[in-house]
């Protein structure tokens, strides 16, 4: 990971056998053309598909569940130990911004990938919603945004024990992994220090002075003063200031954020309530330093990372879980040693599919091989890219519930020196 310091700065599948996998029906897919049938490590049986490229791979899989309803869905499984397989974060190019997967994967020659975080896609009673993501992002080694107040997220219940949105998915030298990632910061000023408590995030808690950087985006940036550490629609306060820093020398001071552009020698500091004292009194021609980065709570180093909710670790499923709701659902895990990635997505909410519960989510990860995982945006988000063989662009290989893509803020995408 890098910080910066601103000194001066509808398929069809084929019925093919069943395995048992927790309460739920495993049914195996086969598709003509590709490879006869393998086990996994978990000891269920699957008809691999189709090679994606080399060390990547996709199936199809069916479930019936505890009602007798059908169930279908994708797994990419990813073998990070392959020398020309990568994961990196597919994004528009900016944080508040959003653009559907095949675009993203195509634009940024990803080989296949999954919808990512959930966003800020319905804003507050106040402010349209930026499509920023809720939790941190790592891009390529660069730090891109951290995550929002716990009161600000959106998405489905969280096991008890998750108590931040700081968990990431992502990957490094060690191969892939789930872990918190937290933002250290200060700012510094001729009055004194302060601490960075917001990095181009859709809310800044309750107090506090986020930055913004050229890979926020255009997007309103006095949404992140609308809401509450406890509440996502309470009203926006009357109390900021927006400060904007270029080249390490303050050039404009606001009582309101503002929306447009920011240059890449600048930074754009807001305050709300109290992080407007840590600000006042700040004119143009003060030099202020402000510098920051991610950190992982086990000095792990992400090369890439993305937001999600804990749901197994340790091969186990965090007690808790949500049962019972059915929706669409995409999620990602890896294995003990970091070696092998699996991206799930279930569809659901249409006739073919019921969707799945995050119980019975985790429990399936578990059967395909994770030890460790974190459920994704779901609902009308899941999607599933993948390259047809020779081909130069990926396709959709899921059953989108809307009917086709949504676009989304960011995913999860497997890279390739060498496709097949």
């Amino acid at each position: 990971m890098a910080g910066r310091t601103f000194s001066w700065s509808g398929h069809t599948r084929r019925l093919a056998g069943a395995v048992s996998v927790g309460a739920l029906t495993l049914a195996v897919v086969a598709v003509p053309g590709v490879d006869a049938a393998e086990s996994d490590d978990s000891g269920a049986e699957f008809r691999k598909t189709r090679p994606v490229a080399p060390g990547v791979k996709h199936r199809q899989f069916e479930m019936v569940d505890d009602a007798g309803d059908r169930v279908e869905g994708d797994v990419l499984t990813v073998d990070l130990s392959h020398p020309t397989v990568s994961l990196d974060l597919l994004y528009p190019g900016v944080v508040a911004a959003r653009e559907p997967v095949s675009t993203l994967a195509d634009e940024q020659g990803a080989v296949a990938g999954v919808n990512g975080d959930f966003f800020d896609i319905g804003g507050t009673p106040e402010i349209d919603g930026t499509n920023a993501p809720v939790g941190p992002a790592v891009a390529t080694g660069v730090d891109l945004t951290a995550a929002v107040p716990m009161g600000q997220r959106w998405g489905p219940p969280l096991a008890p024990e998750t108590t931040t949105l700081e968990t990431v998915f992502g990957a490094g030298d060690d191969g892939a992994q789930i872990g918190e990632l937290s933002l250290e910061g200060t700012i510094t000023t001729p009055s004194g220090t302060t601490e960075v408590d917001a990095l181009n995030q859709y809310a800044i808690e309750e107090g506090g002075v986020g930055a913004f950087t050229s890979d926020w985006g255009t997007a309103d940036r006095r949404r992140a003063t609308c809401g509450s550490d406890t509440r996502r629609n309470d009203p926006c306060v009357d109390e900021t200031i927006e400060v904007v820093v270029t080249g390490g020398v303050v050039t404009e001071v606001h009582d309101e954020p503002r929306s447009g552009a920011i240059a890449d020698d600048t930074i754009v500091l807001v305050g709300r309530e109290g992080g407007v004292q840590d600000l006042d009194g700040l004119e143009p021609g003060d030099a202020v330093e402000v510098t920051y980065q991610m950190v992982a709570d086990d000095g792990a180093a992400f090369d890439f990372a993305i937001g999600g909710t804990p749901i197994l670790r340790d091969g186990e499923p965090l007690a808790g879980l949500q049962e019972g709701v059915r929706a669409p659902r995409t999620s990602a895990g890896a294995s003990a040693d970091g070696s092998t990635v699996y991206l799930v997505t279930v569809d659901g909410r249409q006739e073919d599919s019921a969707g799945i519960s995050i119980q019975d989510m985790a429990e399936l990860m578990v059967d395909f091989g994770a030890d460790a995982g974190v459920n994704l945006d779901g609902g009308g988000s899941t999607t599933m890219v993948a390259r047809e063989r020779h081909a130069d662009s990926v396709s959709v290989v899921n059953s989108p519930s809307g009917g086709q893509e949504r676009p989304v803020p960011n995913g999860v995408g497997v890279f390739s020196e060498v496709a097949d």
